[in-house]
């Protein structure tokens, strides 16, 4: 069947008006604009606040797995406990079995024998006819198999309670590091999508933040420098005018006191120096590598000063002090949710393990918000 010239150009028409139909929507749905980009301002606040989670994670990973190997501690004695009475309840068993086959020996199955043999003899030891024909052995042997009985009970009533705790800790702690990771992974993928140029741009802003956070540190120290040179001077005016002579023993025992921490500080901060280039890893405590509370913690155990895990823990150990009366050795916390810490080591500079991808190094305290800090000793 032939077609005519004028159906024919009907259907290239057609034909041509489908084909940019097409074209047009496809150019459509290239130009459909994508989830508006970032800036570099952007992806560095939101790269930061995922390291902060990522530390906040970290110290509820800490809380849970302490508090998880401190139930497995307590499980362990339990179990230890379980098998021990039931050890004694099985000799109070036999103790009894062999009265019963006494009995037995000389005469049957009396119905003193069938109540040591039976799982809960006290029930019929507390029947007066049987209890007149019992001697004071059997009793004794009675009685005894009971307190190991309720003992043994109760023991593994204690271990079933702390397993199932156990069980509730270690499953905070896989949910803990199920956070933490998703944290560092969420941070990692967005810095894997900057460009060269984008990534040079970001690393110019580090430098800018760190620049800043030194000249506040040299202020600080500035700062610090001034309130002990007039300290030492009012020191020495009172000694001059003779006013502090009448409590020379305590200030003499205040002097100690500082000459101590001042050593114990010395040991800590000689620990953490030896520690730089070590890797953070999250949740570790040494030797090869550290999050920011485990070396804290590493760091005064070295002195001979024992701290918790947690930086929530640690920021409740010794004497608050404020950031103009830092010392070297002093604990310096930060955020609001006191998720980081670092060790003071004197002209507002510190050492810490700073977050994954970083190595533990020397930083101004003013890089991130203080929250506070204490004297550990």
């Amino acid at each position: 069947m032939f077609t005519s010239p004028g159906s024919g150009r009907a259907a290239v028409g057609l034909t041509t008006a489908a084909l940019a139909s097409v074209s047009l929507l496809s150019q459509s749905a290239q130009a459909a604009p994508d989830e508006p980009k970032q800036s570099i301002e952007e992806v560095q606040k939101k790269v930061d606040e995922l390291y902060r989670q990522a530390g906040t994670a970290t110290q509820q990973y800490n809380q849970a797995k302490e508090r998880s190997e401190k139930q497995r501690t307590k499980v362990d004695r339990l179990l230890d406990d379980v098998a021990k009475r039931t050890d004694k309840l099985n000799e109070a068993r036999r103790m009894l079995g062999s009265y019963a086959a006494a009995q037995y020996r000389n005469g049957g199955m009396a119905s003193t024998a069938t109540m040591m043999l039976a799982d809960d003899p006290q029930s019929y030891f507390d029947q007066d006819h049987l209890m007149s024909r019992m001697t004071g052995r059997q009793r004794q042997a009675v009685e005894d198999f009971q307190t190991e009985q309720e003992a043994a009970s109760k023991k593994r009533a204690e271990a079933a309670e702390s397993l199932a705790s156990l069980t509730e800790s270690q499953k905070e702690l896989r949910t803990t590091k199920e956070s933490v990771q998703g944290k560092l992974s969420e941070a990692r993928e967005l810095l894997s999508k900057l460009t060269a140029e984008e990534k040079a741009r970001l690393a110019e802003l580090e430098r800018k933040r760190e620049a800043e956070a030194r000249r506040k540190a040299e202020e600080l120290a500035r700062q610090q420098a001034e309130k002990a040179r007039l300290e030492r001077e009012r020191q020495e005016q009172e000694q001059n005018d003779g006013s502090g002579s009448t409590d020379g023993g305590s200030d003499s025992g205040t002097d100690s006191g500082a000459d101590s921490y001042a050593t114990k500080a010395a040991k800590a901060i000689d620990f953490a120096r030896a520690q730089i280039g070590k890797p953070y890893v999250w949740g570790a405590t040494g030797p090869n590598s550290y999050d920011c509370s485990g070396l804290t913690q590493a760091a005064w155990k070295y002195a001979g000063v024992s701290l918790p895990r947690t930086t929530w823990d640690q920021v409740k150990v010794g004497t608050r002090v404020a950031t103009e009366d830092l010392k070297p050795g002093d604990l310096v916390f930060f955020y609001d949710d006191i998720s980081h810490v670092g060790l003071y080591i004197g002209d507002g500079q510190m050492i810490h393990a700073p977050k994954p991808g970083a190595n533990v190094r020397t930083e101004a305290i003013t890089y991130m918000p203080i929250y506070g800090s204490v004297r550990p000793a």
